[in-house]
């Protein structure tokens, strides 16, 4: 049995902490490992991990001393391991793109139902990029574009590689591009076709006639 995902939960309100807390306890594949009031706290508590790393932080935007996207940056920077979860209640534009720019896995925002939360984070885990429909459409605005071009070329590749199960590291050494390539195009191809995550982006593409049956 794989052990349990270790999260550790960032938001400057206790209130949240603790029912997303109560909301992640409940799960066996589920360990909340600690919590902290800020980004700089956030990044202290990941470096203190030691035996217990953090495999998936839920960090919330806008907190005191250190913002979410600081923080996000900074993990990148220090070549640390954990995925990134934005749970916000924040969707404009400004807080959208930085964050995911910044080497988000997902935006969600903080009306998410609590089955959709649990399925975001082990989604997350895997690598996986995850949006709540108002940041899919956002990114939609972003990225609009006629219907009679839809997808790229690599962004078909992409979706084809992923229709036969391959992960983001086997579509990047497929592809001879880098993960965080592949998933800035997922993010692209989620957008584009109006869907939350890799499963519902695949059976889009069938049904648009995209790939082959």
């Amino acid at each position: 049995m794989s052990p349990p995902i270790r999260v550790l939960i960032v938001d400057d309100h206790p209130v949240v902490r603790d029912g997303l807390r109560g909301v992640l306890s409940g799960e066996p594949d589920l360990h909340v490992v600690g919590e902290a009031g800020d980004g700089a706290e956030a990044l202290a508590r990941v470096a203190a991990a030691g035996a217990e790393p953090v495999d998936v932080v839920l960090m919330d935007l806008r907190m005191p001393t250190m913002g979410g996207v600081e923080a996000i940056k900074a993990l990148r920077r220090g070549g640390s391991a954990p995925r990134v979860l934005v749970l916000t209640t924040f969707d404009t534009d400004r807080d959208v793109l930085p964050a995911i720019e910044a080497g988000a896995t997902g935006y969600l925002l903080k009306d998410t139902p609590r089955e959709e939360l649990l399925r975001a984070v082990r989604a997350a885990h895997r690598g996986e990029a995850v949006l709540s429909p108002a940041v899919a459409g956002r990114l939609m605005g972003q990225v609009r574009t006629p219907a009679e071009e839809a997808l790229s070329a690599r962004e078909l590749e992409v979706l084809a590689l992923v229709a036969t199960g391959a992960t983001n590291r086997e579509a990047a050494r497929t592809l001879f591009i880098s993960e965080a390539t592949i998933k800035t195009h997922l993010l692209h191809i989620y957008a584009k076709l109006d869907v939350r995550d890799r499963a519902s982006a695949v059976s889009a593409a069938y049904r648009r006639g995209l790939l082959p049956a």
